[in-house]
């Protein structure tokens, strides 16, 4: 397994960089408020709506399927969402109540790229 740890001035993983690969990541919560997206709260940067395993990611493209095994077992998300430009190091996990979005605090974590998905 290829481990890598990112930086913050990390660019964006090419899509032919990994089989199955393990990235350091800080991972955070959010919910569909207007104070924590943009205008169209249930309507992700992919144009699809938000929905349970969907996942904003800076640093990966749109498709990829990633595990947080640490705190989700072996469940499949997927980089559906964009975070703001400053979050170049985090994955934000999307829940449907902000209760459980806060619960999640903010953690370091180990990700799994399971499967690449396209720019």
């Amino acid at each position: 397994m290829l481990f890598l740890t990112i930086f913050s001035c990390f660019e964006r993983i090419s899509e032919h960089s990994w089989k199955k690969t393990t990235v350091f990541v800080w991972l955070t919560g959010y919910s569909s408020r207007r104070c924590e997206t943009d205008d169209t709260p249930f309507i992700t940067a992919s144009n699809k709506r938000v929905r349970d395993g969907i996942v904003a990611c800076n640093f990966l493209p749109f498709g990829t399927q990633i595990k947080i095994p640490d705190v989700f077992g072996n469940k499949i998300f997927t980089v559906e969402d964009r975070m703001a430009r400053r979050h170049k190091n985090n994955v934000d996990v999307w829940f449907a109540s902000t209760k459980h979005a806060k619960k999640m605090g903010r953690k370091k974590v180990a990700i799994e790229i399971v499967q690449s998905g396209k720019n």
